[in-house]
């Protein structure tokens, strides 16, 4: 009976310490977050409110003197494609297929306000009665966002836009009517089907009057319809015949894609094109 006794206590005593282990294993993982980028709330006169922008540094930004391109991304939000955006130049980094970019996530509020220009369609206005303030964002972008950047990080002055959709649609009207803004530009499935592919067809006449400087713009688009496809179709043809020595330019079909699976290859393309890592010269 003793030895009996002794076997049942030493059998509650481990039945009883398997909950003290998993209490001593809780009290020993330690929880912290884990910190992808820097987050500012940067005030707006151009906007009229405050915006958020987040930006991600290259690895060993912080030990170091080295300036850096910076990446702008539309729809650059928290909860938009900052994340992944960033992922993307953070796995360059590591396995050492393209150069350190600083990204710098745009947050959008109002999309059709801020990323669309304006139109006359009825239906559109009726739809979207606050679209059409595109220039207005550029503003933003260009007297607040760049001098921000610019004057608190290390940038070396090489700079693009990115950004897919109606973000895509701003990036090619920044490319056509401001593009001294930046010196690439990636508009992945951009809208321009926007007032009824308005900005294709005046395509050709803002082309005209760029001037030679060196240019990049990287178009992209997927299996995504005619409304799609036909004003892509106009501004490559524009493209082609008014586009100045100095721009290089190419459009890229995805016809596997669509609009919703196109973006995150795309962009890793890009990267790979924009940021490539130079070839070393070997020794004779």
């Amino acid at each position: 009976m003793r030895r009996l006794a002794l076997v049942l206590s030493f059998g509650l005593s481990m039945a009883g310490g398997a909950p003290a282990l998993a209490q001593t294993a809780a009290r020993v993982a330690v929880e912290t977050p884990v910190v992808i980028g820097q987050s500012y709330a940067l005030p707006s006169a151009v906007m009229g409110q405050t915006r958020e922008i987040n930006v991600w540094l290259p690895p060993g930004y912080d030990k170091g003197s080295q300036t850096y391109p910076v990446l702008y991304v539309l729809d650059g939000g928290q909860d938009q494609d900052f994340h992944h955006i960033s992922g993307i130049a953070q796995l360059g980094t590591i396995v050492g297929t393209t150069r350190d970019v600083i990204i710098v996530g745009i947050a959008s509020v109002d999309r059709r306000n801020e990323l669309a220009l304006p139109t006359e369609n009825a239906e559109l206005i009726a739809r979207y009665p606050t679209q059409g303030q595109s220039d207005r964002f550029r503003r933003f972008v260009a007297e607040e966002v760049q001098p921000f950047i610019e004057g608190r990080f290390r940038t070396n002055g090489e700079t693009a836009l990115m950004g897919e959709s109606l973000a895509g649609l701003f990036v090619v009207e920044t490319f056509l009517k401001e593009p001294q803004m930046f010196d690439a530009y990636v508009a992945v499935s951009p809208s321009l089907w926007w007032d009824g592919g308005q900005l294709a067809r005046q395509s050709g006449a803002h082309l005209r009057d760029h001037s030679n400087d060196p240019r990049t713009l990287i178009l992209t688009l997927g299996d995504e319809g005619e409304e799609m496809q036909a004003p892509m179709d106009v501004l490559t043809a524009n493209l082609r015949d008014h586009a100045l020595p100095g721009v290089t330019w190419d459009f890229t079909p995805r016809p596997s894609e669509s609009h919703a699976s196109i973006y995150h290859g795309a962009a890793l393309d890009a990267f790979r094109r924009l940021y490539a890592v130079p070839a070393t010269e070997t020794a004779p």
